[in-house]
């Protein structure tokens, strides 16, 4: 490449990390690394109403979380900084005031209800709105009036006639007709930058060869373009990306359900399911592998590789990545995770010996496809949480399953203990004296041991249980009506 890849990723911290820019960032993060270039965080700022501190301080940590960490940005040194736009508004300033005297941007008065107004009948004649340039020829005479009255103006580019070609990195070439785009604002009336105004100088002053972004960005490049132009900088390389759709084909939104990267995260998706999934959306793998390591897919991505075709949200998919992670994570590592669940659950952990609790942890993760459902197994193992739920009760109270209950826990009074080595001749002796096997057997035995239908393997869980507690719920079990 003619010069040293420096990409960014410049997130407005009004909200939560939405999964569509998470995966924004993690296709700039890539596609540096695939370079050996720098990836950069840049805090866009400008909406001081919506902007917070916190919400920039949650998308640092959702990032750190991802995996994605950066170069320079607003917590790391760089050249570059500050990297929070409302500590460059002198920069905006200084070149707005350049542009402003070499007559490329002018002064303009018009109030929003004369633009709304402007709007409805441009709309009504089947026109498409576009601001109609009343202030364009205003004489400094009459923007000095205007201005003595106490009008506050913005400052709007002038467009000219022409059209704006650039080639995109996944859309290929792409060409705009200027006489759709209108003077656009760079400075709004209470002199902060406007977005694509203050976008351009940052991405001059910090030397980003490529912008890569979603295509709900595309109407902005050819503005931009112009502001290059007009300034006399080369722009950058451009690449569009689609955006996640829902599964109706719609943008995704919260009626899919959730969106947010900490929603995924408080839900127990592992951070490398999360990446691996997102650069699925849009991105194959050239040996077709679906299951990837971040220093895989680094090794294997570009842009010309991303799809042009906007991809689905897969819930059932990301599931299935994820208890895929969740079966091979380290043990230590899934302890770890999984406790906090425990706790959230009402389990005191402190009063339990560790190593029961790993145990169950290990043995619940092959029924896991999220962290969090491991509270709905909880009540196996802890008798302040059990209960009967009611399709095991249906099966518990049939009466031709009496007499199997009352044979089961004859059985198992038998036994001095249930350890290990002793649950699958349990198993065993249970299927002769019942003279039944499969789900007629093992479907009433977990219904009555853990007051579920579905779980982890009952050879696995009975000697967590322990003989005690088996006797005591199979009692239970028989006395319900």
């Amino acid at each position: 490449m003619s010069q040293p890849v420096r990409v960014r990723f410049a997130p407005a911290p009004t909200g939560l990390l939405h999964i569509g820019n998470a995966r924004t960032a993690l296709f700039n993060y890539l596609f540096a690394k695939k370079e050996n270039g720098t990836f950069i965080l840049r805090i866009e700022d400008t909406d001081v109403e919506r902007s917070t501190d916190a919400s920039i301080e949650a998308i640092l940590q959702d990032l750190r979380w991802l995996g994605i960490n950066w170069d320079e940005g607003p917590d790391a040194r760089g050249s570059s900084g500050p990297y929070r736009q409302t500590q460059r508004l002198s920069l905006y300033r200084d070149h707005a005031e350049i542009l402003l005297g070499e007559r490329i941007v002018y002064k303009c008065f018009c109030s929003p209800e004369r633009l709304e107004s402007l709007r409805k009948e441009q709309l009504a004649k089947g026109m498409m709105p576009k601001y109609d340039g009343k202030c364009r020829s205003l004489s400094e005479n009459e923007t000095a009036k205007l201005e003595s009255e106490g009008l506050r103006p913005v400052l709007r580019f002038r467009v000219g006639k022409g059209t704006v070609v650039f080639e995109d990195l996944i859309h290929g070439r792409m060409s705009f007709d200027t006489n759709g785009i209108s003077d656009f604002i760079i400075v709004r009336s209470d002199g902060m930058a406007a977005y694509n105004f203050a976008c351009v100088i940052d991405d001059h002053a910090m030397s980003i060869s490529h912008v890569i972004r979603g295509e709900d960005h595309l109407s902005n490049t050819p503005r931009q373009i112009l502001l290059y132009r007009a300034m006399g900088w080369q722009p950058p390389v451009f690449a569009h990306h689609p955006l996640i759709l829902g599964p109706d084909r719609s943008p995704l939104s919260k009626r899919h359900g959730a969106t947010a990267v900490s929603q995924y995260m408080e839900e127990g998706f592992l951070p490398e399911t999360l990446l691996n999934y997102l650069v699925l959306l849009g991105w194959a793998s050239p040996s077709g592998e679906e299951i990837l390591t971040l220093e895989k897919i680094i090794e294997s991505f570009s842009l010309p590789g991303l799809s042009r075709n906007a991809p689905a949200h897969s819930r059932k998919k990301l599931e299935w990545l994820n208890s895929h992670y969740i079966r091979n994570t380290d043990k230590d590592r899934l302890i770890q995770l999984l406790l906090p669940y425990f706790e959230k659950a009402g389990i005191p952990i402190s009063a339990w010996a560790p190593e029961y609790l790993a145990q169950i942890c290990l043995l619940l993760k092959e029924n896991l496809s999220v962290l969090s459902q491991v509270e709905e197994y909880l009540g196996i193992f802890f008798d302040q949480k059990f209960s009967f739920e009611e399709e095991a009760k249906a099966i518990l109270i049939l009466p031709e399953n009496k007499n199997l209950l009352q044979t089961i826990l004859s059985t198992i009074e038998e036994y001095s203990e249930i350890k290990e080595d002793s649950a699958s001749p349990l198993l065993r002796q249970l299927e002769e004296k019942t003279g039944r096997k499969g789900k007629p057997l093992y479907g009433l035995l977990r219904a009555g041991m853990t007051g579920k239908m579905k779980g982890p393997e009952l050879v696995k869980t009975l000697p967590l249980l322990g003989k005690e507690r088996m006797v005591k719920r199979l009692k239970m079990a028989m006395e319900l009506s």
